[in-house]
């Protein structure tokens, strides 16, 4: 690399840095960002923070029929029957009628990229025999994984107060699936699934506008907010980045976007510096022990009756963002001039929206001869 190219390369960063440095922090929920090849941590922050995992707790019930479907207990086509207590789940979900059957071929799409509860209680109960059992082995797993502070009390994330994790134990579900059961990775980046006459599509707006983007999982209730367990992979290396507690879908795809970018364009200057690996991190010592809830700030019709406005702290923080922005440029260079002189950079910071990358379509990840026919995720 010549020193023209790396002086660039370090005004790039230190711009990124400085709108984060100012602005994230104020709003921002808990968040990581690792590499999941070596697992070391690009950005970490409220990482060990409580929070409720919504949809993402999918992963893990992914994660277990994977582990069913190795060990033979069942297969692509096996049929997985619709019970009473299924049948009762609220949307989103598939609604086959009590008695109905799907191939867990077809589950397993549905889960992903319907994020389908109905269809999650259907697979706890078949592959474990009821949903409590499925859930303890889904607890006994995630402790198995060094998910230390995770909590899990359903198969499908619906609100639950004792169903807990933290970013820093997602970051760890995501490597263990992507480590233990590459063969299924078409199934997260998915963009639409065929059930019958239905053709239903994706929550995960990063597979149609990032480029790179392969998965894996969106969730939201009203008190987690938004969060998004996304990775993406460029020239040959994936990032993971767990982002938890947005406020709308579309500023959770902007700041998972711009984690990933970031990761990206420090990918080869970081790696020269000793870091904590997503196993190797401890916990926070100032992490949260209650649970955060979000649910008066998020931007959903079925979380307070209406669209809420922003509260007066919000848009106060809005509007310095907007300022703070405008004075980027000329904080760049003496930002990156005191950058260079330093032999070791400081932990890279997130990226704001405004450093989010332009949108460019991806083709979808051939599946593998085992894994279900193309469809679109959640």
């Amino acid at each position: 690399m010549t020193m023209r190219s790396t002086i660039v390369r370090v005004l790039a960063v230190s711009a990124v840095g400085l709108c984060c440095a100012w602005t994230t922090p104020a709003v921002a929920g808990p968040a990581i960002l690792f590499d999941p090849a070596d697992g070391r941590v690009m950005y970490a922050e409220d990482q060990d923070d409580l929070w409720h995992p919504a949809s993402l707790t999918k992963i893990m019930t992914a994660y277990l029929t994977f582990e069913a479907l190795k060990a033979g207990t069942i297969t692509p086509e096996t049929k997985i029957k619709t019970s009473e207590l299924a049948n009762s789940q609220p949307p989103s979900k598939v609604g086959l009628p009590v008695g109905a059957e799907m191939t867990v071929d077809l589950a397993l799409r549905a889960l992903i990229i319907k994020s389908a509860n109905d269809v999650a209680v259907m697979l706890a109960e078949h592959i474990s025999g009821t949903q409590d059992a499925f859930v303890a082995k889904m607890n006994a797993t995630s402790k198995r994984l060094g998910m230390s502070r995770t909590v899990f009390v359903n198969p499908n994330g619906l609100p639950a107060p004792e169903q807990v994790t933290t970013a820093h134990d997602l970051g760890r579900l995501a490597r263990a699936v992507l480590k233990d059961f590459p063969e299924y990775a078409s199934l997260w980046s998915m963009v639409d699934v065929q059930i019958g006459r239905r053709r239903l599509r994706t929550h995960n707006g990063l597979l149609k506008t990032y480029e790179g983007a392969d998965g894996l999982k969106t969730g939201f209730i009203c008190d987690s907010g938004y969060n998004v367990v996304a990775t993406a992979t460029r020239e040959g290396r994936k990032l993971v980045a767990v982002v938890l507690g947005e406020n709308s879908g579309r500023e959770r795809s902007i700041r998972a976007a711009s984690m990933l970018e970031h990761g990206f364009q420090t990918t080869g200057w970081t790696a020269l510096f000793k870091s904590s690996t997503i196993d190797s991190m401890p916990i926070s010592a100032e992490a949260k022990t209650t649970v955060t809830s979000v649910r008066d700030s998020v931007t959903a019709w079925d979380c307070g009756g209406r669209r809420k406005r922003p509260t007066a702290a919000v848009a106060k923080v809005r509007q310095k963002r907007q300022e703070l922005a405008k004075q980027k440029t000329a904080a760049v260079v003496p930002a990156a001039a005191k950058a260079a002189a330093v032999a070791k950079p400081s932990t890279p910071a997130v990226p704001t929206p405004a450093a989010a990358p332009a949108a460019a379509k991806v083709a979808p990840i051939a599946a593998p001869a085992t894994a279900p026919a193309a469809a679109k995720a959640n």
